[in-house]
């Protein structure tokens, strides 16, 4: 099963073992959040709108911050627009833990969501480019499955921290104790050389007077319709998620009547799901090409999560239910990495590949809000159904876009087109 693996050379083995780390830390600071709204909303009597807006506002940022990070990775290089995202990150964090009101923790929310933005966007388009075609699936799923463990150590996190430490400096722990990892993966960044296929392609354009190119050529006429479907089905899948998963918690304490800490012992249930589902991707998709295993998984999800939502199973049924909700709804994720690398060309890759990805965070990090309101005082829908219609919808967007894009399982980047202006254009 893990015979690619012992294939891979020493700088993929490398690369690997860095991203991953990056991505867990990445995943560690995001599920941070949602362990701590019903802390916050208590401590500092938020509504649920305030509390959506502060997972909302990390979501955009790192939208803004992974379109930026994409276009100075095609000028400037993947592992130096890295190793400065970890950095940015690393100190907005830390700030997050000693906010003292809902405006302070929203612009330490909005500052930290930059950096671990940038380290998406860089990860993804390096291990791209550095796993040879045949083990890519595999190795930036198996990077992806990274965010399982770094939901795993937040809930551990929360469970151990809540018990030992008063909420009210529980919570501010969790985020200063949350960013210590990145410090270890800034170092393992020193062993990872840029991608030899980016290094190459930069050369072929310099010898033919090109510099730089634009990143807004990924709205060029020739791009675009890769652009528009790319953004489409990483909205659909981030926003389906997003939707469910940051109010899981507080649906567990309000609905359910479980403790702090027991919530954090179900999201574990939950993260333990996800590992196996992005595992299971990233061998689906190289098995069975990247379209139908998004097509699987989505239909997975409209299957699991009104089950979760609505089956009254005990406390059991209710763990095997969280159980494959993570599978579905996280493990989804593992196929975009590689389809976004081999779906745009050398030049502008970085910078479509960032712009796409994040533009469904960007505009899936407003669901979380929606659900908020539509379930608020007064408003249209309870928890429950208000996470059903917006998650089990937005998840519709992924099968139409891959409706409408070709297959690129096993595709060779270095022969890929570089699609570059003409001198002086």
């Amino acid at each position: 099963m893990f015979g690619w693996y012992h294939s891979l050379n020493t700088v993929e083995r490398r690369t690997l073992f860095a991203c991953f780390g990056a991505w867990g830390v990445d995943a560690l600071d995001t599920q941070i959040y949602s362990f701590l709204v019903p802390t916050l909303i208590a401590a500092w009597h938020l509504t649920k709108a305030e509390a959506g807006l502060l997972g909302t506002s990390a979501l955009i940022s790192s939208a803004v911050g992974g379109w930026i990070a994409g276009m100075l990775c095609d000028r400037l290089g993947r592992v130096l627009v890295m190793k400065l995202a970890i950095v940015w990150f690393l100190v907005f964090t830390i700030l997050c833990g000693f906010a003292n009101s809902f405006e302070q923790l929203l612009l330490g929310r909005i500052l930290s969501g930059l950096g671990f933005g940038g380290e998406w966007a860089a990860g993804a388009v390096l291990m791209g480019e550095i796993i040879r075609p045949q083990f890519r699936g595999r190795a930036v799923g198996t990077v992806q499955s990274a965010y399982a463990v770094g939901y795993g150590v937040a809930a551990i996190m929360s469970s151990v921290l809540f018990a030992a430490l008063p909420a009210g400096d529980a919570w501010r722990w969790m985020f200063w104790i949350g960013v210590t990892p990145a410090i270890f993966v800034f170092f393992a960044l020193r062993g990872v050389a840029e991608p030899a296929v980016y290094l190459d392609a930069k050369k072929a354009r310099a010898a033919k007077g090109v510099k730089n190119v634009s990143p807004l050529m990924i709205f060029s006429p020739k791009v675009l319709k890769i652009t528009i479907l790319t953004s489409i089905l990483a909205l659909g899948v981030q926003g389906g998620s997003f939707s469910i998963l940051i109010w899981i918690p507080t649906l567990l304490k309000s609905l359910h009547g479980l403790t702090t800490v027991e919530v954090g012992y179900h999201m574990l249930c939950l993260t333990f799901g996800s590992f196996f589902g992005m595992v299971g991707a990233a061998y689906l998709s190289d098995a069975i090409g990247r379209r139908r295993s998004f097509a699987l998984y989505t239909l997975l999800c409209w299957i699991t999560i009104p089950a979760f939502l609505y089956l009254n199973a005990g406390t059991a049924g209710l763990l095997a239910l969280e159980f494959v909700v993570g599978f579905a709804a996280l493990g989804i994720y593992s196929a975009l990495g590689p389809y976004f690398t081999e779906l745009f060309p050398n030049a502008i890759r970085a910078s479509g590949q960032a712009f796409s990805y994040n533009f469904g965070r960007g505009v899936g990090a407003f669901f979380p809000t929606v659900v908020g309101l539509l379930c608020a005082d007064g408003g249209l829908l309870d928890l429950r159904d208000a996470m059903a219609v917006m998650s089990c919808g937005t998840f519709g967007f992924v099968m139409l876009a891959i409706a409408l894009l070709p297959e690129t399982k096993g595709r060779d980047l270095s022969e890929a087109p570089d699609l570059v202006p003409e001198p002086g254009a």
